[in-house]
Parts: C-alpha cells; structure tokens; sequence
C-alpha cells in the first residue's frame, strides 16, 4: 500500500517533468547601451552624407564629401587656433551651464515649495523656454555690450527654464507616500526636500540638465556666431568666418566638432541617467 507521502512526491516529480525549462535569454539590450549605436549613427551619417554628394545635387566646392570634410579636421587639429576656439567654447559652455544649474534649481525647488510662486511663475518660466535665444542677443547686447557677459546671459537664459521644468516635473511625481513617510520620520521643511523629495526626484533631474544642456549649447552657438569679441576666438566665430570667406570644407569641418560635442555630452547624461535607474531598481544592468 502506497502511503500518502510517497504519492505526493511523485505527483510534484510528474509535475516537474512536465513543467518547461525556460532558458534565461542573452541580454541584447546591452549593445543598445554601449558606444554600438553611436559607432552605427555616425557610419549612417556618413554614408548619407556620401550618397547625397555623388547625386551631384551640389558642386563639391560648395558641398565636399566626408572624406575631405575629416582630412580638413585632421589638418586643423595640427594648428594652435582650434584648440584655443575649442578649449573658448568649452569653457564658456561650463560656465553658463553651472550658472543655470544653480539658477534653475534654486527657482525650481522655490516653486515647487510654494504653491502661489509656482501659480506666479510656472507659465513663465515656461514662456521662457520657449522662446528662442537670439531673441534674447539684442537685448543681452543693449544691455552687457559686445563681451562675455552677453553671451553668458542668454546660455543662462536658454538653460535655466528647462533646468526648473526638470526640477518641477520630478517633485509632482514623487509618490504621496513619500512625504507622509518624511513628515513621519521627522524631516520637514527643508530637511524633507533634501533627503526625501530631491534623491526621489533625481531622474527627472537629469532628464531637464540634458535639455538645459541642449538649450545651453544652442544658444551658446548662436552667441557666438552673433557676439564677435576681438581677441577670442571661440568655434561659432570660426564656423562664421568660414561661411564668410566660403570655406565650405572647413566650415563642415567645425560642425562636425560641435555635433562631437553634443553627441558627447548625451552620452554623459545617458549613463548618468541609466545609472540612477540601476541604482533604483529600475534597470536590469
């Protein structure tokens, strides 16, 4: 006689063998965040950019191809202007940049504290963001002059707003929970905001420094393509001069190192941002 433990083991045996093996799959999404899909956007650029110059659409003095447009950047890689163009953007970039990052998270955090300052200033600081920057360079220029000062308002100008946007957006989705759990635990006030509200709103965060970086980097390109300061040289300068004496090759040649640029800098928010959401449990690696 078969006791009843000897049969429930052979009923979890039988369902075991019938139960498929379900085999855990390669991990593909991990070539989507490696340096793959730029090597990729870069090969599809180029090779665009090939096909459009054998069409004949344009003469090649006026549109040069890839090849010519890279040897040019090669050749002006051996010469001390660039660098010093190079080295005048960046700064100027950081600069602003850090200066709106304070500015935008400052009025952000204020806003999203007090329910009439943001109700006084949510449209515009919205309002703000969307206007273009060179709207901004008469006015910067009327004000400043022909120097630095001009160029570094309207980069604040462009990145601050998006900054705040970012601050405000990743306050209204922290869960309500949240606060409840702080207040419960002690922290008011701004003790709340700095160890509750802000690590939880950190995505969104990162989410707006990538676009006020975006629009910092734009409106620094126009400022520099508009505001001619003798005595600096700056890439927006050179990518102007360029265009004026019809150096087509060697204006392609300075795009290319600002699209670098950019593209660059995406790359660091993205891994910044990916790591946030590993760090959260919200990304498998």
């Amino acid at each position: 006689m078969t006791t009843p433990t000897t049969s429930r083991s052979e009923d979890a045996e039988q369902v075991a063998d019938d139960v498929p093996v379900v085999r855990e799959r390669p991990d593909r999404s991990r070539w989507a965040r490696g340096p793959l899909p730029v090597l990729l956007a870069v090969v599809i650029f180029l090779a665009v950019w090939q096909v459009v110059v054998w069409t004949g659409w344009r003469p090649q003095y006026l549109l040069p191809g890839p090849v010519a447009v890279i040897g040019e950047l090669g050749q002006l890689a051996t010469q001390p202007l660039f660098w010093q163009a190079l080295a005048r953007t960046l700064l100027r970039a950081l600069v602003g940049f850090a200066l709106a990052v304070g500015i935008g998270t400052i009025i952000g955090l204020a806003a999203a504290r007090s329910a009439l300052l943001r109700a006084a200033i949510g449209s515009l600081v919205t309002g703000l963001q969307t206007m273009p920057s060179v709207v901004w360079f008469p006015l910067a220029i009327l004000l400043l002059g022909l120097g630095e000062q001009a160029i570094l308002f309207v980069v604040i100008l462009g990145a601050a707003p998006s900054i705040a946007n970012g601050v405000l957006s990743g306050v209204d989705h922290v869960p309500p929970a949240y606060f409840r759990l702080g207040k419960v635990l002690g922290a008011e006030g701004w003790r709340l905001y700095r160890f509750i509200v802000i690590p939880a709103a950190l995505p969104a965060y990162v989410s707006g420094l990538n676009q006020g970086w975006a629009f910092a980097w734009r409106s620094l390109m126009a400022g520099e393509l508009l505001v001619v300061i003798p005595g600096a040289v700056a890439l927006g300068n050179r990518l102007a001069f360029a265009q004026e004496f019809g150096d087509a090759t060697g204006l392609l040649a300075y795009m290319l190192v600002i699209l670098v640029i950019g593209m660059l800098a995406d790359l660091g928010f993205s891994a910044l941002s990916r790591n946030l959401r590993r760090r959260r449990g919200l990304a498998v690696r």
